[in-house]
């Protein structure tokens, strides 16, 4: 296969894993994008995490929120669990790696927060705690996820929503979360602010 046979192939895939997601979790989306608003509506806020690449996704949430997607707008009250690196190391050195978002969420989370977490292979730990001690402050979570749902899936409540892109490729799943959030951070807009 050539260089550019795999470039076709990369862009045909890509593709088909957008068009499947707008045809899948269209309506998902937009339920997603009405619980955040209404989270927001109530004065709550928004948490967000996730590991390694799926830690851009929730540090895009989070920056867009707070300062602006397309337009100019007030800031929104969204906190990313995954960008203060000594809280992170000093959590992961003193305690577990696993405790990092969730001893994070039971200090700063509060009931009626909404929980949004990213993961492409779905089967992070400390994710599962996160969503755990979610749970416990009667925090709902969306979660953005790919693959078969792994250990994430069980976890969540009829209260909790899953986007679950439909491929088993890592790195279609990140381009689609980016995708969604983008979505998302328009929907919010539009909702919020006409």
């Amino acid at each position: 296969m050539s260089l550019q046979d795999r470039i076709i192939n990369q862009f045909s895939d890509h593709i088909q894993t957008q068009q499947d997601t707008l045809t899948y979790l269209c309506e998902l989306i937009e339920y997603a994008s009405q619980r955040l608003v209404s989270t927001l509506l109530n004065d709550k806020k928004i948490l967000t995490c996730g590991n390694g690449r799926s830690a851009t996704s929730a540090q895009l949430l989070s920056s867009t929120l707070l300062n602006q997607f397309e337009r100019d707008r007030p800031s929104l009250p969204v906190i990313a669990l995954s960008t203060d690196n000594a809280t992170i190391t000093g959590i992961a050195n003193e305690f577990h790696f696993e405790e990092i978002f969730s001893k994070q969420l039971r200090a700063l989370g509060q009931g009626g927060d909404m929980l949004v977490v990213y993961t492409d292979g779905n089967n992070s730990t400390n994710i599962a705690k996160a969503i755990k001690a979610a749970h416990d402050k009667d925090i709902s979570v969306i979660a953005l996820t790919g693959n078969q749902g792994g250990l994430i899936s069980p976890l969540l409540r009829e209260t909790d929503i899953e986007i679950r892109v439909p491929s088993n490729s890592s790195a279609r799943i990140q381009e689609t979360h980016v995708l969604i959030t983008h979505c998302l951070c328009d929907l919010i807009d539009h909702q919020l602010f006409g």
